[in-house]
């Protein structure tokens, strides 16, 4: 789906891209690529002066990969902010719970998000979910997220790209615009002429 034209008031989320999702118990990923995607948005967005929000889970909880003080809390290589670019922590899968991310886009008059991250059934489903309820404009480009396989409570695996399909269905119905990140990149403003 064809993008409007990008300016000020449209950020990139970058959501979750931490080191833990290369645990191997993320290893059964639909969309290996994804990362090596949203770098090529960030190194866009940069370009272009708008707005870049990355959102880092510090989980409580040892066992999880993204325990606050493992070694996946770090971002991604691919992912890592740079001096002047907005990061916010979150302790719960939405990153509009107990943070500070709302009034951070109603401050910079923010009501496009372009969402990129991880998983597409789980922190980015419910973060785009309460963005539709806050009234902002949601866009995913799906080749710049992913998800894992899920096994159910009766132990029926469900294979990741099943996962992914179903939940980018779901959340096109009601939550947000499916679109490609060429697209993304297609509706910034050139470098030659700065921000809209």
């Amino acid at each position: 789906m064809s993008l409007p034209a990008l300016g000020t008031d449209t950020a990139l989320i970058v959501l979750d891209v931490q080191k833990a999702i290369d645990d191997p118990r993320w290893n059964s990923k639909n969309n290996p690529g994804y990362a090596d995607v949203i770098a090529k948005l960030l190194a866009a967005f940069r370009a272009a002066k708008l707005p870049i929000i990355h959102i880092r889970h510090e989980e409580a909880n040892p066992a999880s990969s993204f325990y606050v003080n493992g070694p996946g809390q770090p971002f991604k290589d691919e992912a890592q902010p740079i001096d002047g670019e907005t990061v916010i922590a979150k302790q719960q899968n939405c990153a509009f719970v107990g943070t500070a991310l709302e009034a951070h886009l109603r401050e910079g008059r923010i009501n496009r998000l372009i969402f990129t991250g991880v998983v597409i059934h789980n922190s980015m489903d419910i973060t785009i979910r309460m963005a539709h309820c806050l009234g902002l404009e949601n866009w995913l480009p799906l080749d710049a997220t992913t998800a894992i396989d899920v096994t159910d409570a009766n132990g029926k695996r469900f294979n990741a790209q099943t996962v992914f399909d179903l939940y980018a269905a779901v959340l096109a119905s009601e939550y947000c615009r499916l679109t490609q990140s060429e697209d993304v990149l297609s509706a910034l403003p050139s470098s030659e002429s700065g921000a809209m």
